[in-house]
C-alpha cells in the first residue's frame, strides 16, 4: 500500500489555503493552469516553450547554459553551496534523533539525508542501520534482530525502495510523451486505452490521473488476482466514485493506469522506458525497478510482510518491492517499484531545476518543467499539484514550502523536495517501515529535517546587519514593541523592512496600536516590494503566507494618533501544526515631515526596543 494510507491522512490534517506567489498569470490574467491545458490540447509543448513565463528560450538561463556544458553535481561545503553550516548540521541532528524512540519505536531502523544548492552538495550523511530486523510478531509488538554481525549499517550510497517517489518517475516520461507528440494532457485516457471506459472512466483525462482529480478510489487489491489478466479485468471493473474533475483523491490507480497508457503508446514496457528515456541519460546507474539479486546487500530492508497489517506473507521484504500490488505486477509498475539511492535522486532534483538538462544530457524542455511545477489544482485549495508533482506542501516540505517548491513522499520512508525559489533540494530516505509501518505514522523527520534545512537558506539584509527575527518554533507567538511616541502632526508614518514566510491562515505578522500599552487594536499597513511593482494594502494591520522570499517596505500612518501618545508594536504568532521560515523585521524608523520620533539603528532607540520571542539575526 502506497503514502495514502498513512502520511496522507497527516497531509489531510494539515493546512490548506493559499498565498501570495502562487500560481501566476500570463497576459490579461490567464492561469498558467488553463494556458498550459489549452495550449496542450492544441498540439504539445513546443507552443508552450515560448508561451510560458519563465520559460528559457533558445539560449536558456544562467543555470541551464551552465548544465548544457556539462556542468555536475559536487561535494562542497555549506558556505561554497551558500549555505548557513551550524543550521545546515541541526538538518542532520534533526534526522539522527528520530533513529530513537519515536515516540515509543524508532521512526526508521537508519536514514540517508542529502541536501545542497545549485550545483553543490552539502551535506550527505548516512546513520542507523539498512538492514536490523530479521522478524517481527504482531501479536506481541515484538521483534527479532539479526546478530550485531550480521547487522547492516547504513551508508551514503545505500540503495532504497523509493516506493511512491516512482509516480515521479512515470510523470516524467508522461510529459516526454507530451512533447513529442504522441500524447494530449487534455485527452481522455480512453483515446489511448480503449478498455478504460463503463461508469464514467470514459471522461478521465490524462491531465486528471497526473493530478489525482480523476475520481478514482485510492486502492484496489491487484496482488489478490493470480494472473495479469484477472489484474486487468479489476482495473478495467473500477469506476469513478465522484465525477473526474469534482474531487481531489490521491490514487494509485491513477499512475497504474497511465502505466498501462504509456506501455500501450509506445511498445516498450515501463522499465525499459525509465532506463531509455532518464537513468542512462542521466547517468543514474542505481536507480531502476527490480533490481537484482547482487544489490541485495547494499540495499536497505523494509518490512517483515504478514496478515493482518500488510496483504501478502513474504516476511523480510529485502532487496525487492515492498508495494504488494507492485509486487503482483512483476515489480513494475507506475505507482510503485523503482529503487535508487540518494545520489541519483540529487542529480534528478538537479535536472528539473536546471530547467530540464543535467551535464549536456537534456531529459525535458524548460516549459515542460514549468508543467511539472505549476498548479493544476486551484480548484483544490490545499492540495495544489503539477503533473506528477505534489506543490507547496507543509505536513511534509516543512518550512522548505513554498507556493513553487515541489516534491513528493514514499511510504517505506522516503521524500524529495525542490525549491526553485532558493535552487535547492533536499532528499531524506529512510527506511521507516523496518520492521513493520505500524511503527511510525505522519511525516514528522521529514518535517523537522526540512525546517532545519530551510533555515540553512540565510535571509540577508541589504546592509549585511542582523534583523529582528521571530524563530520558527510551533506554536511560537512574540512581540516587538517600540517605546511610546507622540506624534505632532497627522503626517506621521511608520516605516520598516520585512520579509515573512508563514502558513497559509496559521501563521502572521501584526501590526498594532495601543493609547495605555494594555488595549491593543490593528494598524493598518501598506507593503511594497523591493523589486518594484504597486503597493499592497493590509487594512486589518497583518500579512501571512509567503512574501516572495524578497523585502518588503512597510509603511504605516500614524493620522489617527496626531497629538496624543501611542504605544507600537509587532508581534507575530504561529497557530498550526507547522510552520513557514519566519518572520523578519528591520530598520525599523517613525517619523514626520520635520522630526525623527523613532530609529532603530540609534543606539539610544534601539535601547529601548522591548524584545519578547524575537531575537537579532544576521540570517
Amino acid at each position: 500500500m502506497e503514502e495514502h494510507t498513512g502520511d496522507e491522512e497527516a497531509r489531510r490534517a494539515g493546512p490548506g489555503g493559499t498565498a501570495a506567489g502562487g500560481a501566476g498569470t500570463v497576459g490579461g490574467g490567464v492561469s498558467r493552469r488553463r494556458l498550459g491545458a489549452r495550449l496542450l490540447a492544441l498540439g504539445g509543448v513546443l507552443v508552450l516553450h515560448a508561451a510560458l513565463p519563465g520559460a528559457a528560450g533558445a539560449s536558456g538561463s544562467p543555470a541551464e547554459r551552465r548544465s548544457l556544458q556539462g556542468l555536475r553535481l559536487r561535494y562542497g561545503s555549506a558556505r561554497q553551496a551558500g549555505l548557513v553550516e551550524k543550521h545546515l548540521e541541526a538538518a542532520a541532528d534533526e534526522a539522527r534523533r528520530f533513529l530513537g524512540p519515536s515516540p515509543e519505536h524508532p521512526y526508521y531502523a537508519g536514514a540517508v539525508v542529502l541536501a545542497g544548492r545549485g550545483r553543490t552538495i552539502a551535506l550527505h550523511r548516512a546513520m542507523g542501520e539498512a538492514v536490523r530486523y530479521a522478524d517481527y510478531d504482531g501479536r506481541t509488538d515484538r521483534v527479532r534482530e539479526f546478530p550485531a554481525a550480521q547487522r547492516i549499517p547504513m551508508a551514503e550510497d545505500t540503495v532504497f525502495d523509493l516506493a511512491s517517489l516512482t509516480k515521479l518517475f512515470t510523470s516524467l516520461l508522461a510529459v516526454q510523451q507530451m512533447e513529442r507528440g504522441h500524447l494530449e494532457l487534455e485527452a481522455p485516457v480512453d483515446r489511448y486505452l480503449p478498455e478504460f471506459t463503463g461508469g464514467g472512466k470514459e471522461l478521465i483525462t490524462v491531465r486528471q490521473l497526473l493530478t489525482h482529480t480523476s475520481g478514482l478510489r485510492s486502492w484496489a487489491p491487484f496482488y489478490q488476482q493470480s494472473t495479469r489478466e484477472g489484474q486487468l479485468r479489476l482495473l478495467w471493473s473500477v469506476r469513478p466514485q465522484e465525477a473526474p474533475g469534482t474531487v481531489y483523491r490521491y490514487s494509485d490507480l491513477n499512475l497504474i493506469a497511465l502505466q498501462l497508457l504509456l506501455e500501450r503508446i509506445t511498445g516498450h514496457t515501463l522499465d525499459l522506458l525509465l532506463q531509455d528515456e532518464i537513468t542512462a541519460p542521466l547517468g543514474m546507474h542505481r536507480t531502476r525497478y527490480n533490481p537484482p539479486l547482487s544489490w541485495r546487500r547494499v540495499t536497505a530492508a523494509t518490512e517483515v510482510q504478514r496478515p493482518p497489517w500488510s496483504g501478502l506473507d513474504r516476511g523480510l521484504v529485502w532487496g525487492e518491492v515492498h508495494d504488494e500490488n507492485a509486487h503482483a505486477l512483476g515489480g513494475v509498475a507506475g505507482h510503485a517499484g523503482v529503487f535508487g539511492t540518494a545520489w541519483d535522486l540529487a542529480v534528478l532534483a538537479r535536472t528539473l531545476l536546471d530547467g530540464g538538462v543535467y551535464a549536456g544530457r537534456r531529459i525535458l524542455r524548460p516549459a515542460s518543467v514549468e508543467l511539472l511545477f505549476t498548479d493544476f489544482n486551484t480548484a483544490f485549495p490545499g492540495d495544489d499539484h503539477g503533473l506528477g508533482f505534489e506543490l507547496y506542501q507543509h505536513w511534509y516540505m516543512g518550512a522548505m514550502a513554498t507556493p513553487h517548491s515541489a516534491g513528493h513522499t514514499g511510504f517505506t520512508g522516503t521524500s524529495l523536495v525542490l525549491d526553485p525559489s532558493t535552487d535547492s533540494f533536499l532528499i531524506l530516505l529512510g527506511n521507516s517501515v523496518h520492521p513493520v509501518r505500524t511503527w511510525r505514522a505522519g511525516s514528522a523527520p521529514r518535517v523537522a529535517v526540512g525546517n532545519r534545512f530551510a533555515r540553512a537558506v540565510p535571509v540577508r539584509t541589504k546592509h549585511g546587519g542582523p534583523a529582528w527575527y521571530s524563530g520558527m518554533e510551533t506554536g511560537g507567538s512574540g512581540t516587538l514593541t517600540l517605546p511610546p511616541l507622540t506624534p505632532a502632526t497627522a503626517a506621521a508614518r511608520l516605516r520598516c523592512a520585512v520579509w515573512w514566510d508563514t502558513v497559509p491562515g496559521e501563521g502572521a505578522l501584526h501590526l498594532e496600536a495601543s493609547a495605555d500599552g494594555e488595549t491593543w487594536e490593528p494598524l493598518p499597513f501598506t507593503t511594497q516590494r523591493s523589486t518594484g511593482g504597486s503597493p499592497e494594502q493590509w487594512p486589518q494591520g497583518s500579512v501571512g503566507g509567503w512574501s516572495g522570499r524578497i523585502w518588503h517596505r512597510l509603511e504605516a500612518p500614524l493620522t489617527a494618533w496626531a497629538g496624543r501618545p501611542v504605544h507600537l508594536r509587532f508581534r507575530h504568532a504561529a497557530t498550526g501544526r507547522y510552520v513557514g521560515r519566519g518572520v523578519y523585521v528591520d530598520v525599523v524608523r517613525v517619523a514626520e515631515p520635520a522630526r525623527l520620533l523613532f530609529a532603530e539603528d540609534r543606539p539610544a532607540d534601539a535601547s529601548r526596543l522591548e524584545a519578547a520571542g524575537w531575537t537579532r539575526s544576521t540570517d
